[in-house]
């Protein structure tokens, strides 16, 4: 089959080149123009994604990427994975409507649409198939068919990929959800089918949801924790002995990634705007992770006025890493960039490293590696805000005045402090 997929970030990549693994011949689309370049020459930005697996789908001429929005037209699958970001803390779909603008033009009878990016229950219903109704002339589960797949990439997880993570289907009507299973049964190995479109959305956005309270939970119970002067990450690792019950969350500088951070706000901002109802878990959750690289700022902010009688201003703080997460260069929306700005925001001399990110990257964030005869022992303070493998942390804890490790990776010293 002739497949395109629109955007070709951590979702849209990875799916396209699977589709033209499995003997699909994959348009991947992506309107950045240096982007496509980049992708055209062979070389990968996203790190699951290995430049050599690329190039030789680039070679075989079963995957061709391209900015141009004509070469989207007599594709028998289209699945659209552009980002649906927040802006000005409301959920903007604008990257969806272009998509579905796009489409339209090139939508033939027999065609079928799918959504994956991450929305609100009622979006492919009430957005994407009026747009693309609109502009084909067609009508959506009589001339072409349109479904829902909620994208469940975790960047960095070497063990839970596209391929093996069961997939949610989802149709407009049965001979839909036919066709949408049809091709995903043929790039995954378990596909789950949904009674319809909305419970399909909801169930995405309520998985994240779940990640989001619970991160809220274990985040406030460390702050209450650190007032009582009881160690938090002993006490879930005695909680985490039960067996039935209880999953174990951990505490961290905040939320970051595309997912948590705004998958939920989705959920509530649509509950509040179409039906006039609060989902206050959501609204407290995002308030206490928005909250905690604040929290973390203070924490360091304490620790050097006790033990060294210096405030943060003028303090040379090393911060070791950026991305939301380890083993990855995703930095969308990371609580380590908060955490970074308000410390520059307070006079402190900030350097950075991170292994992941490159020095060129397009946030404000100077990723100078230490100056040769430069030590961690230079640094009035080292925080920990993403545990890259890359890390020699042992040297860390060995040189280092002071450590606050916001991840708990670290074994407790009298100069290594604990989130």
């Amino acid at each position: 089959m002739d497949i395109c997929v629109l955007g070709q970030g951590y979702v849209g990549l990875p799916l396209a080149l699977r589709a033209a693994e499995a003997g699909h011949s994959v348009i991947g689309y992506e309107p950045d123009p240096r982007r496509c370049a980049q992708l055209a020459a062979g070389s990968s930005y996203i790190e699951d994604i290995d430049s050599g697996r690329l190039g030789g789908l680039l070679r075989s001429g079963a995957y061709k990427p391209t900015s141009d929005p004509t070469d989207l037209k007599g594709f028998d699958v289209a699945v659209i994975t552009v980002p649906t970001p927040l802006t000005d803390r409301t959920p903007d779909l604008s990257c969806v409507r272009d998509a579905a603008r796009e489409l339209a033009r090139c939508l033939e009878a027999g065609g079928t649409v799918v959504l994956e990016s991450t929305t609100h229950p009622g979006t492919t219903r009430n957005v994407l198939i009026p747009l693309l109704e609109e502009g084909s002339g067609l009508v959506a589960g009589k001339d072409f068919h349109v479904g829902f797949s909620p994208e469940r990439i975790d960047p960095g997880n070497a063990v839970w990929r596209l391929e093996n993570t069961p997939k949610i289907v989802a149709g407009l009507t049965e001979a839909c959800l036919e066709r949408v299973k049809g091709f995903y049964d043929a790039v995954t190995e378990v596909t789950v089918p949904a009674s319809g479109l909305e419970e399909a959305e909801l169930a995405k956005v309520f998985e994240n949801t779940y990640r989001h309270v619970n991160i809220a939970l274990v985040n406030e119970l460390s702050r209450i924790a650190h007032t009582l002067g009881v160690d938090v990450w002993h006490t879930l690792e005695l909680a985490a002995s039960k067996p039935f019950g209880f999953t174990k969350f951990q505490p961290g500088p905040g939320v970051g990634g595309h997912c948590l951070p705004i998958d939920p706000v989705y959920l509530s901002h649509h509950v509040k705007t179409q039906h006039g109802e609060s989902f206050r878990l959501i609204e407290l959750a995002q308030d206490i992770n928005d909250s905690q690289p604040e929290y973390v700022v203070r924490r360091l902010q304490d620790a050097l006025g006790r033990r060294f009688s210096r405030s943060v201003h003028g303090a040379r703080i090393l911060a070791l890493g950026v991305a939301c997460k380890p083993g990855t260069a995703d930095s969308r929306q990371s609580p380590a960039v908060d955490v970074i700005d308000r410390l520059r925001a307070m006079g402190a001399h900030v350097t950075v490293i991170d292994p992941y990110l490159p020095a060129d990257s397009d946030r404000d964030i100077p990723f100078a590696a230490a100056r040769a005869g430069t030590s961690v022992a230079d640094f009035d303070a080292v925080v920990l805000l993403t545990p890259h493998d890359e890390f020699d942390l042992m040297r860390v804890a060995d040189e280092a005045a002071y450590v606050l490790d916001t991840r708990g990776v670290m074994a407790s010293a009298p100069h290594i402090e604990r989130l």
